[in-house]
């Protein structure tokens, strides 16, 4: 797990475009029922973790507060990357009861989602412990929330693959088939992205030697049986990283780690997503 307790948090304004949109499908015009509650009602909240985990999304919880109402007092006792046990108390609150129950869905809602995808990702980075293999994401994410939950990864001790189309090109079957070759494909992205990571997707030992011919950064097995990838990272000798795609699974992943590969990409760490179990109980002061 990334000891580091920054992890690139995302721009404030990415999480501020987050939050609105969460407060628009979920309060609407306004909460109905905390107009029920005494205007001048304060109260005080605990925030307990049901189950172990790993935190991610306090950026967005804490948004979610200070967005509702600024004057909402929020300590937390953990941080985001620190695994926490089952029954831990991790965040106190005070504040206007009708404040603290408005916001508290959305608020909730972004922090189980993280703490799911960050709790999951550690498991997968804890199976390949004592390899050379980064563990990395992909581009199958819930919609609107790459960047949220491409965070959470690195809270998780996981690595960013690409971010999106525009930051790196990945050359797959499809591209191959239009471009004409591998060979012509890499040409086509050298000549109009100079300055952006070329990675080939392969399928055999063929298109490997393709891909290595064609000079790429870095080339990525797909569906590659256990033998294949040890011998593809036989033949490639450490010339050029391998990324391994396809049929990852926590009961898998140690073992094609051991293959000689250099990074593994995870679709489950934000495709499979279980929110982790959290509480919040508020009580009148």
């Amino acid at each position: 797990m990334n000891p580091d307790p920054s992890f690139q948090v995302p721009p404030a304004l990415q999480i501020a475009t987050d939050i609105e949109r969460a407060f628009t499908e979920d309060l609407g015009s306004g909460d109905a029922t905390a107009e029920l509650l005494p205007i001048d009602a304060h109260a005080v909240a605990e925030l307990t973790c049901r189950e172990d985990a790993v935190i991610a999304g306090i950026p967005w919880f804490d948004a979610c507060f200070r967005r509702m109402d600024p004057s909402v007092q929020i300590d937390w006792q953990t941080r985001d990357g620190e695994r926490v046990i089952a029954g831990a108390v991790i965040c106190r609150l005070g504040g206007h009861a009708r404040s603290l129950v408005s916001a508290e869905r959305s608020a909730l809602n972004f922090l189980q989602l993280l703490s799911g995808t960050a709790t999951t990702t550690a498991r997968y980075v804890a199976a390949v412990q004592g390899t050379q293999v980064r563990v990395l994401d992909t581009r199958k994410t819930l919609p609107g929330l790459r960047v949220a939950q491409k965070y959470a990864v690195r809270c998780g001790g996981g690595h960013n693959q690409r971010m999106g189309l525009y930051d790196a090109i990945l050359i797959k079957e499809n591209h191959i088939v239009a471009a004409g070759s591998i060979g012509a494909a890499v040409s086509a992205a050298r000549r109009l992205h100079p300055d952006l990571l070329v990675e080939v997707e392969v399928e055999n030992l063929d298109e490997l030697a393709l891909a290595l011919a064609a000079g790429v950064d870095r080339i990525m097995l797909d569906n590659f049986s256990r033998p294949l990838m040890a011998e593809a990272a036989r033949l490639t000798a450490g010339r050029i990283p391998l990324e391994i795609s396809g049929n990852v699974t926590l009961a898998t992943i140690a073992e094609y780690a051991r293959t000689g590969v250099d990074f593994i990409s995870v679709g489950a760490l934000t495709k499979h997503v279980r929110a982790i179990d959290l509480s919040l109980r508020l009580r009148i002061s």
